[in-house]
C-alpha cells in the first residue's frame, strides 16, 4: 500500500504544483469506501492559494491521466478521490500480511527511542480493586503499541508503598494485630486493620499524631518500623504478581517510591540551592502561582516527605538510569494539577528532559450500583471479578460450545479479554461503566466478539481442511472485485495506520476501534462471498484475504493484551 500511496503522491504532486510530501502526508482514506481508495483534501491549497478547493481538486483531476494501478481520479467537492484498479490494493498488501504473519504491523519507526512508562501504581497492604484495572490495561497497551513500533519500553511499577498512611497502618497492627493473620500473608487483613485505624480515629483523633510520628520514625529508619513495614510490602507485592499474570502485565521496573528515598535529599537541597523553596506555615514549597498553579508542597512542617518530592526524585533517576526520550505517566485525570505542578517544578531545576515528559489521563471506571472506598472497606477485587468473568465465559462456552476441548483456557482468554476489552475499546479519558451483560456479550462492541471473528476465520479453513501456512500464491487478487472485498482489503491496510496513530497519541482505543470496523466488514463478506464452492481461483484469493483479516485480528489482540482463540 505505501508503494501504492507513493505513486498517487507522485501524481497529485505534479498535477497541483506542490511538493510530493506535502502530497503524501495530504493523503488520506474517504470516509466513504466507495468513493475511492484514497483521498486528497484541497481546503489548505484553496486557504494558501485563495482558491475555490472544489475548482482546485476539478482542474487537478482534469490534469491527471490514470495508468495501473490508478483505475479513476474524480473530483467529489473539495476532495481528489483516487481509486486503484482490482486487486492492487490486495496484491500490495495481502502478500505482505502473509508473509509477516505475527510481524504485521510492526515497524522500527522507533528505533533507538527509550519510552519509560509509569503505570498501574497499585498502594501496597491495600487491595487490588477493579479502580486499578485502568491504568494498569492501559499502560500495558500502550507499552506494547510503543515495542511494536520499534521503542525501547521501560515499565515501571511505581507502587504507593511510602507514605503516612504507613504510619496508620504501623499504629494499627500494634494496636490490635494478629500475628498469625499477618503470617497468612493476604491483603484483605492489612485492609481491615486499615479501616479500623480510620473508623477509630473520628474518635481518638490523636491517633492521627501517632501515626505522623510512626511514619516519621519510619522515614528515620526505626528497626522496627522498617521490619514491619517490609513485611507489608512483601504481602502485597506477591498478590499484585499474581493479578499481573492473569492479565499477562508485565513490567521491567518494579519499585516503590520508598526506592527513591535516599535520592529525594539531593533534590530538596537542590530546590534550596536555586532559591525555589518558601516556608510557608505548616510546610515548604515552591510557590508556582505565578504560572497559574498554585503551590507544590516538598515537605511537611515534622520534614516528612510527600508525593511530590518522591516524584521529582524519581523523575530524576529514571532521566539519569534510562535516558528516555519520552517518559509517560498513566494515571487518572484527576492527578493533573499534580503533574503540571511536577514538569513545571523540573523545569525551574533546569531540566531539558522535563519537555518529553507527559501525564497520559483517563477517566473513570464506574461499577454500576456500587461505590467503592478503601478507608470505608467498600472495594470491589479485581482478583474477583476477573474469576467471575472467566466463569461467566465457561457458562457461555459450555452452552454454544459444549464439546470444546481446553474449555477452560478459552473460559480464561474470553472472560478476562471481555474485562480489559471493555476498558480499552473506550477513548482513555472518557469514564467506563461496567456491566456484566455487555461485556461478556459475543456480538457488540466486545472483546469475545473480536476473539469469535478470529475464531470464525479459523473454522473455515478446518472446513476447507487446509492449513493456513498451505496459502503459497500466486493469487489472483484481481477477482477481488466485489465492493465488500475491496472494503475488507482496505480495512486490513488500514491496520498500519491505527497502530501509527495509537502509538503517536497514546490512545489503544484506536486499535480497539479499527479490529471492531474490520469485524463488521467480516461479517458483511460472509453475507456476500462464498469462500469455499466457487471457482478455485477465486477461493485462493478469498482464504488469503480473510487469513490476512484474521492475522491482523490476532495481532491488534495482542496489542491490546487479548488472546485469539481458534475455537470457542
Amino acid at each position: 500500500m505505501e508503494t501504492l500511496k507513493q505513486r498517487v503522491a507522485e501524481a497529485a504532486a505534479e498535477a497541483l504544483g506542490i511538493a510530493l510530501e506535502e502530497a503524501r502526508s495530504a493523503l488520506e482514506p474517504p470516509r466513504d469506501p466507495r468513493m475511492g481508495d484514497l483521498a486528497l483534501p484541497c481546503f489548505a491549497l484553496a486557504k494558501r492559494l485563495g482558491r475555490n478547493p472544489a475548482e482546485i481538486a476539478a482542474a487537478a483531476a482534469a490534469r491527471m491521466r490514470c495508468a495501473p494501478p490508478l483505475a479513476s481520479v474524480r473530483a467529489a467537492g473539495p476532495y481528489l478521490n483516487f481509486a486503484f484498479v482490482p486487486g492492487a490494493v490486495a496484491d500490495a498488501v495481502i502478500g505482505r500480511v502473509l508473509a509477516e504473519g505475527q510481524a504485521f504491523g510492526t515497524s522500527r519507526a522507533g528505533a533507538g527511542q527509550t519510552v519509560v512508562i509509569d503505570f498501574s501504581s497499585p498502594n501496597i497492604a491495600k487491595p487490588f480493586g477493579i479502580h486499578h484495572l485502568r491504568s494498569t490495561v492501559i499502560g500495558a497497551a500502550i507499552g506494547r503499541i510503543l515495542r511494536a513500533r520499534g521503542h525501547d519500553v521501560v515499565g515501571i511499577n511505581h507502587l504507593g508503598d511510602w507514605g503516612t498512611q504507613f504510619g496508620q497502618l504501623i499504629v494499627a497492627f500494634r494496636r490490635w494485630g494478629d500475628e498469625e493473620r499477618l503470617a497468612a500473608g493476604k491483603i484483605p487483613y492489612l485492609l481491615e486493620l486499615y479501616v479500623r485505624f480510620n473508623a477509630e480515629k473520628k474518635e481518638q483523633p490523636a491517633l492521627q499524631d501517632e501515626a505522623r510520628a510512626a511514619f516519621r520514625a519510619l522515614e528515620l529508619g526505626d528497626p522496627q518500623a522498617r521490619a514491619l513495614w517490609r513485611r507489608f510490602r512483601e504481602v502485597s507485592e506477591a498478590e499484585f504478581r499474581r493479578i499481573y499474570d492473569l492479565l499477562g502485565v508485565r513490567f521491567e521496573h518494579f519499585t516503590g517510591e520508598s526506592f527513591y528515598e535516599e535520592h529525594m535529599p539531593a533534590v530538596v537541597a537542590e530546590l534550596e540551592r536555586q532559591g525555589l523553596l518558601v516556608e510557608s506555615e505548616d510546610a515548604t514549597i515552591v510557590d508556582l502561582g505565578a504560572d497559574g498553579l498554585g503551590v507544590s508542597i516538598i515537605k511537611k512542617a515534622d520534614d516528612s516527605t510527600l508525593y511530590m518530592t518522591r516524584d521529582l526524585a524519581a523523575a530524576i533517576y529514571r532521566f539519569e538510569t534510562f535516558r528516555f526520550s519520552r517518559a509517560l505517566y498513566v494515571v487518572g485525570a484527576a492527578q493533573t494539577l499534580h503533574f503540571k505542578q511536577m514538569f513545571r517544578v523540573l523545569e525551574l531545576l533546569g531540566r531539558p528532559f522535563a519537555k518529553h515528559m507527559a501525564h497520559v489521563p483517563f477517566g473513570l471506571l464506574r461499577f454500576r450500583d456500587a461505590k467503592m472506598s478503601t478507608r470505608e472497606g467498600r472495594v470491589i477485587y479485581l482478583e474477583e471479578v476477573l474469576e467471575r468473568a472467566v466463569e461467566l465465559a465457561r457458562s457461555k462456552i459450555r452452552e454454544k460450545n459444549p464439546g470444546l476441548e481446553d474449555a477452560d483456557r478459552v473460559a480464561r482468554a474470553v472472560g478476562i479479554g471481555a474485562v480489559v476489552f471493555n476498558d480499552l475499546k473506550n477513548r482513555r479519558i472518557k469514564d467506563v461503566t461496567f456491566d456484566w451483560d455487555e461485556i461478556l456479550a459475543f456480538e457488540g462492541d466486545t472483546g469475545p466478539y473480536l476473539q469469535y471473528a478470529h475464531a470464525r476465520i479459523a473454522s473455515v479453513f478446518r472446513k476447507a481442511a487446509r492449513q493456513p501456512a498451505a496459502l503459497l500464491g500466486p493469487f489472483r487478487f484481481a477477482l477481488l472485485d466485489s465492493q465488500v472485498e475491496r472494503d475488507l482489503t482496505r480495512a486490513v491496510s488500514l491496520y498500519l495506520e491505527a497502530v501509527a496513530r495509537a502509538a503517536a497519541e497514546h490512545e489503544p482505543s484506536i486499535i480497539s476501534q479499527h479490529l471492531l470496523d474490520l469485524a463488521a466488514v467480516l461479517n458483511r463478506f460472509y453475507i456476500e462471498c462464498r469462500i469455499l464452492g466457487v471457482d478455485p481461483d477465486l477461493s485462493e484469493a478469498r482464504l488469503a484475504l480473510v487469513r490476512a483479516a484474521q492475522i491482523t485480528l490476532r495481532n491488534g489482540l495482542a496489542l491490546l493484551g487479548l488472546e485469539a482463540p481458534d475455537e470457542m
